[in-house]
C-alpha cells in the first residue's frame, strides 16, 4: 500500500475568506494513468479535536461543532455515513500522524485562507486513510446559534470542510462581487461553494448540489434508482470546451445541481437529478479563480459566453438523458 500526504492547492482544499460563479466535483488522485476517487472504505470515521481554546470558541464547542457537522452529512437519504468523536487531543492538525484531528492553528500568513483539509491516501484505490482539518485561529469566530457580526461562523465552515474529508471538491453555484481586496458572496447555492459568507453570516444547510456531490459517492441503490443524469458535450465551433461550468434547473423543485465538461472533447455527466424536465446551461469559470475548482495546470477554456440548451431535457429515473450538445460562442 502506497501513502501520499495530498498537500497541493488542489486536493487541501482552501477555503478562502472572500473568489467565484454559478457544481459540484469528486475530488480524486492518479493511480497508473487513471483518475481514481477519494473516499472512506471504513466507518465509522473517529476524529480527534486539538484541546486548544481560541477567542470566542473552547475545544468542547468545536467538537460540538464538528458532531452537528458531521451529522448534517450522515443525513442526506440513501447514503452510508457515520462518524465518532475519538477525544482531545494535543496534536495539532495536518500532522500526518494515523489521526484524523480537527482544530485551530495560528497561521497570519495565510490572510485569506479560515480552512484547509489534507489527505493521507492509498493511492492505488482512492482510499483515505487519514484526513485533517485546519482552522486559522488568526480570525475571529463564533458559535453563536444566529451568527455574531463580526466573526466567522465555526459551523458553516466546518461543515464545508467535512465536505472535503469525505471526498467533495469545490460546487461553482454561487455569486460574487467584487469589493476591495477581493469578492464578497451575494448568495451560494452550495455549502461546498469555495468563498465564504461575510462575517456574521450563516451557511449551515446542504443544497441540492452537496446532496447530489456526497450521494455520488456513497449513495446506495435506492439513490441510483430515484434519480437520473444529463449527459452530452458542450462545444464552440464544433470543438470541445474543456472547463466549461454547467447547470441542471427543476423548474418544478427550484432545484439547482452542477457539472463540469472535464476532458478536452467538452463531454459532461451531471448526476443526482431528480426525472423529469431540467434546464441545462453552460457558462464559462471567469467570476474568479478556475484553480479554485479545477486543476491550474488544464487548459481551461474562457472565452465563450454562456448558453442554455435550446430545450427542457427530461431526465429518466435511474438513467441517463440521451446525448446533448450545448452549443456556446467566443466573447
Amino acid at each position: 500500500m502506497r501513502r501520499a500526504l495530498i498537500a497541493g492547492v488542489a486536493l487541501t482544499c482552501l477555503f478562502a475568506a472572500t473568489s467565484a460563479v454559478e457544481a459540484y466535483l469528486k475530488l480524486g488522485t492518479n493511480a497508473g494513468g487513471r483518475l481514481v476517487n477519494l473516499r472512506w472504505h471504513t466507518f465509522p470515521i473517529r476524529y480527534f479535536v486539538t484541546n486548544r481554546d481560541v477567542p470566542g470558541v473552547t475545544a468542547p464547542q468545536l467538537q460540538h461543532a464538528a458532531d452537528r457537522a458531521f451529522a448534517s452529512w450522515a443525513a442526506v437519504p440513501n447514503v452510508a455515513l457515520s462518524s465518532q468523536f475519538a477525544g482531545f487531543t494535543s496534536a495539532l492538525p495536518l500532522t500526518g500522524d494515523n489521526a484524523n484531528v480537527i482544530g485551530f492553528q495560528d497561521r497570519p500568513d495565510l490572510e485569506r485562507v479560515l480552512g484547509a483539509t489534507s489527505f493521507t491516501l492509498d493511492t492505488v484505490s482512492g482510499e483515505i486513510l487519514e484526513s485533517d482539518i485546519f482552522l486559522n485561529s488568526t480570525f475571529p469566530w463564533s458559535v453563536a446559534p444566529a451568527g455574531e457580526a463580526g466573526r466567522q461562523d465555526l459551523e458553516s465552515i466546518v461543515l464545508h470542510e467535512i465536505g472535503h474529508l469525505h471526498g467533495l471538491g469545490h460546487s461553482a453555484l454561487g455569486e460574487t462581487e467584487l469589493i476591495s481586496g477581493g469578492r464578497r458572496v451575494i448568495g451560494a447555492e452550495a455549502v461546498m461553494f469555495p468563498i465564504a459568507f461575510s462575517a456574521g453570516n450563516l451557511n449551515r444547510t446542504l443544497r441540492a448540489d452537496d446532496i447530489a456531490g456526497i450521494s455520488d459517492i456513497y449513495g446506495d441503490a435506492g439513490f441510483r434508482s430515484a434519480t437520473g443524469s444529463i449527459a452530452g458535450r458542450v462545444t464552440k465551433n464544433g470543438a470541445g470546451v474543456l472547463g466549461a461550468h454547467l447547470t441542471a434547473f427543476n423548474p418544478a423543485s427550484g432545484k439547482l445541481v452542477g457539472g463540469f465538461a472535464l476532458s478536452p472533447d467538452g463531454t459532461f455527466v451531471i448526476a443526482g437529478l431528480e426525472p423529469g424536465p431540467q434546464v441545462v446551461r453552460a457558462e464559462p469559470l471567469d467570476d474568479g479563480d478556475p484553480g479554485s475548482f479545477l486543476d491550474a495546470s488544464l487548459n481551461i477554456d474562457l472565452d465563450f459566453t454562456p448558453a442554455f440548451y435550446n430545450r427542457l431535457v427530461t431526465v429518466p429515473r435511474a438513467g441517463t438523458s440521451r446525448s446533448i450538445e450545448v452549443k456556446v460562442h467566443s466573447k
